[in-house]
């Protein structure tokens, strides 16, 4: 039977097209910078794009269904296969689904001469046939466990039809279709990043001597953090201003506070790489709590803020967590973050801050969206600058493994 590496030997394409990370990965980054350059422009009064959305609502599709969306196919196009031990997808057919992605992105940012539906079609090209394949994986390789992935990539695909389907009525953006999009990243990141981050600070801890170590994964506490996670995610999406969603969202911040700190990330200071998994996932408590705290207190003016610490931080921090170490492994390099990558990372933080700050002091936030969109520019154009050549160039003959994709 033909092996992955064999597969990915025989290709006599552009390495771009070997593995899913390299195109979605680099095109998510190349896209988050371009879709920030042109969103502060549009802030600015000096661009306006012919979409169908309206500007605040091609923002948020921008970032939550253009970005991440591109960042998931990456990741599940690599880690599937060695879930389901069956062969990843290589070459043209990865390239036709890149291509789809692509087709999104200018339907949504361009199309807006064309019909609603055609531009609905276009950008749920992708997902909706990402899902198929993973669906397909999944069966074949009786890989039963990871269908709770599928159902969340169902759930992120449903929402970005739920948007389009909203703008297509007029209706705003902060609707059904964006919270659930938000929701089904929460929860990806929950239970994702709660198999990864555990698992990769043990094997990073376990190399440095004694000391504490990590809880294991997907214990009993673990089930009940997700639970409650999911009922307040579910609430938040069906009423989002109801006093019992603040409880459950506050509820659940609290939880997943403390699942983080069983993970012994006080630790991992030394190791950037590591660490900024811990900090990436502390944006999911942080941000249930922030949300929790707008319901309660409407008149502080926190909603916004809040759900950028969801939606800049949580997802931002996480993805490109998982970007540049998913990149270092596969192509070969040390699991190390340099100092250039440090600097990508706190970027995306300096992102996070000045867009909360912009939240809770609205007088000042002119100035403090600018930072934080050159801040973001300067995370994601950073690390297509710096891990962009990984991405392109073939792998080197002795690879070392991440161990990312082994968690069936």
């Amino acid at each position: 039977m033909t092996s992955t590496a064999e597969q990915i030997r025989t290709w006599r394409g552009p390495a771009l097209l070997t593995y899913g990370f390299r195109p979605f990965f680099l095109g998510a980054a190349v896209w988050a910078a371009l879709a920030m350059v042109l969103w502060v422009a549009m802030l600015a009064g000096t661009l306006s794009l012919p979409s169908h959305f309206d500007p605040v609502g091609w923002h948020a599709h921008a970032f939550l269904y253009g970005y991440l969306a591109a960042v998931v196919a990456g990741f599940l196009l690599t880690a599937v296969p060695n879930w389901t031990g069956r062969l990843p997808i290589v070459g043209w057919p990865l390239g036709a689904l890149f291509a789809l992605w692509i087709a999104g992105r200018l339907a949504v940012t361009l199309g807006g001469g064309l019909p609603a539906l055609a531009v609905a079609v276009a950008d749920l090209a992708m997902p909706v046939t990402l899902a198929a394949v993973i669906a397909r994986e999944i069966v074949a390789g009786r890989n039963w466990r990871n269908l709770i992935v599928l159902a969340m990539l169902a759930a992120f695909a449903a929402g970005n039809a739920v948007f389009h389907w909203e703008a297509a009525g007029g209706l705003p953006a902060q609707g059904y279709g964006l919270r659930i999009g938000i929701g089904a990243a929460m929860m990806m990141i929950a239970v994702i990043g709660g198999r990864i981050v555990p698992s990769f600070t043990r094997n990073w801890l376990v190399r440095r001597g004694p000391g504490r170590l990590p809880a294991a994964p997907m214990q009993a506490f673990d089930r009940v953090a997700l639970l409650v996670l999911l009922a307040a995610l579910l609430l938040w999406v069906a009423a989002p201003q109801a006093h019992a969603t603040a409880i459950l969202l506050a509820a659940a911040g609290c939880l997943h506070l403390v699942r983080l700190a069983r993970w012994a990330g006080e630790r991992t200071r030394s190791e950037p790489l590591v660490w900024v998994l811990h900090a990436g996932y502390a944006l999911l408590p942080l941000g249930a709590l922030g949300l929790a705290a707008a319901l309660l207190w409407p008149g502080a003016a926190l909603g916004a803020a809040a759900q950028h610490l969801w939606m800049a931080g949580a997802v931002g921090l996480m993805t490109l967590a998982v970007m540049t170490r998913a990149t270092l492994g596969h192509t070969g390099q040390a699991l190390t973050a340099g100092p250039a990558t440090v600097v990508v990372y706190l970027a995306l933080v300096a992102t996070v801050a000045a867009r909360l700050a912009a939240g809770v002091w609205p007088w000042h936030a002119g100035w403090l969206h600018v930072v934080a969109g050159t801040a973001w520019v300067a995370a994601y154009g950073g690390f297509a600058v710096l891990y962009g050549p990984l991405l392109l160039r073939a792998r080197a003959a002795k690879a070392v493994q991440t161990g990312l994709w082994r968690h069936r």
